[in-house]
């Protein structure tokens, strides 16, 4: 049996970019992605955090020589194509492509939203978390015939917008359209596209909306909870299944366009 699944969900001999690499969540699946036996790069605009989030996966899954990490500027095409080169030389090629950068800034009501956060947060998900990184990368897997795999981060705002997140709900919706569209044009290259939406977990960028100081549930985290029939937050590690299986191409090699929510249920609530 572990002969079977090993063959089924191994990434060896494979290379995965995960960008945003430097965060919490993004450094994890990063970790599931090299204990799995792929090479991993990490990338991100924090040096201090790339340095710091190698460290911890080296100690995870004890292979140095397997993990590394490139400072790319997301937001800039010549970064990201100068990034990309960087890493094929690094380990030979690269075929898998994690989309991990993104996030959100502030929460207002429609009438206070700012054009400025508006502006940053749709360039930060929805092109520099999405559209340009697979841009550059399907260019090169073109190109040289590799049946490269995405996977996009989308979110639960994908599906029901948020309230006072409106820029965040915006992005991630286009980030799940886009995952559809990526998929339809690159599947004639053997190219697959897919996302996740996580459901409520606890990390370092929503904490605070979610738990007070003291590790009681917030007015908003009591109101997730309330729509969540496993009446809990998600860990990070109940992610990982999904990563594995739709970044594996024997697993996952007929699934393309499809958008998993890993959730406890959050967008199956009704009364």
């Amino acid at each position: 049996m572990a002969s079977y699944l090993e063959t089924m969900f191994s990434l060896v001999g494979k290379t995965a970019v995960v960008t945003g690499g430097g965060g919490v969540l993004c450094s994890q699946m990063a970790s599931a992605l090299a204990q799995a036996g792929a090479n991993v790069i990490l990338w991100d605009i924090r040096q201090d955090a790339l340095d710091d989030k190698v460290k911890t996966i080296v100690s995870e899954c004890n292979a140095p020589a397997r993990v590394t990490s490139v400072k790319v500027d997301l937001m800039s095409e010549d970064s990201i194509k100068a990034s990309l080169d960087k890493s094929v030389k690094i380990f030979g090629a690269v075929d898998l492509l994690l989309n991990g950068a993104g996030g959100n800034k502030g929460k207002a009501t429609l009438q206070d939203v700012k054009v400025e956060d508006i502006d940053f947060v749709l360039r930060l998900n929805l092109l520099a978390g999405c559209i340009l990184p697979v841009k550059h990368f399907s260019r090169y897997w073109i190109d040289n015939k590799i049946k490269g795999t995405v996977l996009n981060i989308a979110s639960m705002a994908s599906f029901n917008p948020l309230s006072g997140v409106y820029a965040y709900s915006a992005a991630k919706a286009a980030v799940m359209n886009q995952t559809v569209a990526q998929a339809k044009e690159l599947a004639p290259y053997g190219i697959r596209v897919n996302a996740i939406a996580p459901g409520f977990i606890v990390a370092d960028q929503n904490r605070a909306l979610l738990l007070n100081p003291d590790g009681t549930h917030t007015p908003r985290g009591q109101a997730v909870l309330a729509h969540t029939p496993s009446n809990r937050f998600g860990e990070a590690s109940e992610m990982m299944g999904a990563v594995l299986f739709l970044m594996s191409s024997r697993a996952a090699s007929f699934v393309t366009g499809i958008t998993v929510p890993v959730d406890g249920g959050y967008l199956a609530y009704n009364i």
